[in-house]
């Protein structure tokens, strides 16, 4: 298998919709690093995202490289090309070193019938009983079962190595990191599919450095977990050591670990991913979305005047508007319309108000998960006047910066990394 460029055990992917807030994400690595844990930072920005502000990927480049050199990072860091496909890739080459190759849409597709039956033959060593360490129950492999999961997953694999390929002749292997993600698979992977996704993956000779599963429950934006904490705990354990069996096995890259597309906030969480990665010695990446856009808008929340008046205004259009903005984003997001304040309850808001009815802290009565999500997915309304948006972040910069940096630093890298709060 190619040598690919590597990434640290530990790393976080952070979004940044509008650009100005790469060195305070950045200090809040520094924070970290300060004190004994190094984490790499992973600047993340997909197509959509890309096309609904008007940005290009160059943009998170820049942002990145100028933040690095602004703090005086000395540590790696990378830029990824956030879900792309083959259609949506080339855009990304020049300016990224991370990819996260995203195959949702090919899940369920059916590869030809003559790599089913190479894929079936090759695999048929495993049939019988396989015990895993670190999973109670074993697996049972059958020739219908290994049929099932080629069904259901060799085609999906088969188009990441060809966007791997696609990537590779272009910038040359071993000059990225590339991932691969089926977090947005209709079911969890059983412990058997991914085992035999990543011996897919294998036989594509794809060097992954990160790899998304589906967990059970609902990841949706900007707000806790909502599941079952008990089946996610199981599920995690057992990615985790289905992934440093598959390493063994199939000769996968020695560094490679679970990536965690949270959707932000999965708070409830963090403890039990802490235990389980420290107790299995394992690395991970997290990959947060969009919270650096709401720290903004609290930020000029908190700030009054003119900050103020323009984030109530967002979200008296965004409120009238809802079917449009919603739309991309109805898998991932609950919101009861229901619950939700009026804009004319939230033109009546101080900026304590809003900011505590924005902000993620479930401990505050006006906490309100419903405005959270609708201000999360209304960035797009804020790039529709992003001249005015932009001048009123340069002229709060202490307030944001503040909250940027103690959000990445005190709700996600605490808790999972230095087991503060957990």
């Amino acid at each position: 298998m190619p040598m690919a460029k590597s990434i640290s055990k530990y790393s976080v992917g952070v979004g940044d919709r509008f650009g100005l807030e790469g060195a305070a994400q950045l200090r809040a690595f520094r924070a970290a690093k300060d004190r004994g844990v190094t984490i790499t930072p992973v600047w993340n920005k997909s197509n959509r995202e890309h096309s609904l502000i008007g940005t290009r990927p160059e943009d998170v480049r820049a942002e990145a490289d100028a933040a690095v050199n602004s703090c005086q990072w000395s540590g790696p860091y990378f830029v990824d090309a956030d879900h792309i496909g083959l259609a949506t890739v080339d855009k990304f080459l020049e300016a990224s070193d991370f990819f996260t190759i995203d195959v949702a849409d090919s899940i369920g597709k059916s590869a030809s019938g003559a790599s089913m039956d190479t894929y079936a033959a090759e695999m048929q060593r495993f049939s019988g009983t396989l015990r895993i360490p670190g999973i109670a129950e074993p697996v049972t492999v059958s020739p219908a079962s290994l049929r099932e999961i080629a069904l259901k997953y060799l085609f999906a694999v088969e188009e990441a190595g060809r966007v791997y390929r696609h990537i590779a002749q272009r910038k040359g292997a071993g000059t990225f990191v590339t991932e691969v993600s089926f977090d947005e698979a209709n079911s969890p992977q059983t412990p058997a599919e991914l085992l035999f996704i990543l011996a897919a993956l294998a036989r594509e000779r794809i060097p992954v450095a990160t790899v998304a599963p589906k967990f059970s429950g609902e990841f949706l934006k900007g707000i806790d977990y909502v599941g079952d904490i008990k089946r996610f705990t199981r599920e995690f354990d057992e990615d985790l050591a289905v992934l440093a069996f598959a390493k063994q096995t199939f000769g996968l890259p020695a560094a490679l670990k679970l990536s965690v597309h949270s959707g932000s906030d999965k708070f409830s969480l963090y403890p039990i991913m802490r235990q389980a990665i420290q107790k299995a010695g394992a690395g991970i990446h997290l990959k947060t979305a969009g919270t650096t856009w709401l720290e903004e808008v609290i930020g000029l929340a908190a700030a009054g005047g003119e900050g103020l008046a323009f984030v109530k205004a967002l979200y008296r259009d965004a409120y009238g508007r809802y079917e449009e903005i919603a739309k991309p984003y109805l898998a991932v997001i609950a919101i009861d319309r229901q619950a939700l304040p009026t804009p004319n309850q939230v033109d009546s808001f101080t900026s304590q108000e809003y900011v505590e009815t924005l902000e993620h802290n479930q401990a505050c009565k006006r906490f309100n998960i419903h405005f959270r999500q609708m201000v999360h997915i209304s960035f797009r309304l804020a790039a529709e006047k992003q001249s005015q948006y932009l001048a009123l972040l340069n002229s709060n910069r202490s307030s944001i910066e503040s909250h940027v940096t103690n959000n990445i630093l005190k709700r996600h890298i605490e808790p999972l990394f230095l087991g503060i709060g957990a």
